[in-house]
């Protein structure tokens, strides 16, 4: 199927999700997760209308890069090696996996410009996973403001991998309590307004709990 048809697909349930939360589709961005398919594949995207594409390995982003043309915003969304910051900081516009002062230390020597960052919270708690745990959360964004490479646009997690709808919404759930708490301190260096959260199995229950960012890979650009 042509990525637009499932892009409209996606819109519509992004539509409904938005009215059962009483939002307007627009608060809502879609992360096209296209680090497993083609440049071809990518490019198809992007003709579609999709500006957001999301990318986890230096290598084959710069490739992906260079072939692909368009209005587009890239979103490092996987875990970042401190040793390859250099390679991927200045040619992102969105870090969704910050998550520890070595890395916010790194970024700040390497990049050339500030770079918008979403920090990794492991609200879910499995041991597998990457991120802050939320109680350290509030603390850590505190410690960012001598860092001026470093804007928290806001937060990220990944629900549990489960078909229990309260586990998944719980989650998200507790993301976006911790973004207001984080919010509401008003820092100069953390507005804090945004949650990367969701993706093609739970963006709805996301979406209905708040997401603003939502990384959709298998059902709309495929495996």
């Amino acid at each position: 199927m042509k990525v637009s048809e499932k892009l409209e697909n996606i819109n519509k349930e992004i539509y409904s999700a938005c009215e059962r939360a009483g939002r307007q589709p627009d608060t809502v961005k879609i992360v096209a997760v296209t680090k497993y398919v083609s440049n071809e594949r990518t490019q198809e995207a992007v003709d579609a209308g999709l500006v957001h594409l999301g990318e986890n390995r230096p290598e084959g982003f710069h490739e992906k890069k260079e072939a692909v043309s368009g209005n587009i915003k890239w979103h490092y969304i996987g875990s970042l090696q401190s040793r390859k910051v250099k390679n991927v900081i200045n040619d992102i516009d969105y870090l969704h996996s910050l998550d520890r002062l070595s890395l916010v230390k790194e970024i700040q020597k390497r990049a050339e410009h500030q770079v918008d960052c979403f920090i990794q919270i492991n609200v879910s708690g499995e041991e597998q996973k990457h991120g802050l745990s939320p109680e350290n959360a509030a603390h850590f964004v505190e410690d960012l403001a001598n860092y001026d490479k470093i804007n928290v646009v806001g937060l990220m997690t990944m629900a549990p991998l489960t078909e229990d709808e309260e586990v998944i919404r719980s989650c998200f759930k507790q993301l976006a309590v911790l973004r207001d708490s984080i919010a509401a301190k008003n820092l100069q260096h953390a507005p804090c307004t945004e949650l990367s959260m969701g993706m093609s199995n739970d963006f709805t229950i996301a979406i209905e709990e708040g997401a603003t960012y939502i990384r959709i890979g298998s059902s709309l650009v495929g495996e």
